[in-house]
């Protein structure tokens, strides 16, 4: 039986952007931004904005470019899960 790739060498999993995902802008460019509520939140990540831990089962938001930058096809691949509140002080 063959095993399967890492996830590290697999392309981001595509998001479904158009239903669950808002538009918001930021002075650093404009974000597509969903929700993930607390029960569907199964692993522990780190803010960025805070660099502290969102522990599963916590609800919390993830955030992706809406242009990628240079070295990306996707915004997708550049997705980060963030605190809300680290959220709305993101600039």
């Amino acid at each position: 039986m063959a095993r399967r790739p890492s996830k590290h060498l697999r392309p981001a999993r595509p998001l479904d952007t158009a239903r669950f995902a808002r538009r918001e802008a930021k002075r650093s460019g404009c974000y597509l931004v969903r929700n993930i509520p607390a029960g569907h939140s199964s692993k522990t990540y780190t803010c960025p904005g805070c660099t502290k831990a969102i522990p599963a089962g916590m609800q919390h938001l993830v955030a992706w470019p809406e242009e990628p930058a240079l070295g990306f096809d996707t915004g997708v691949e550049q997705r980060r899960h963030w605190h809300p509140h680290c959220w709305r002080l993101f600039r």
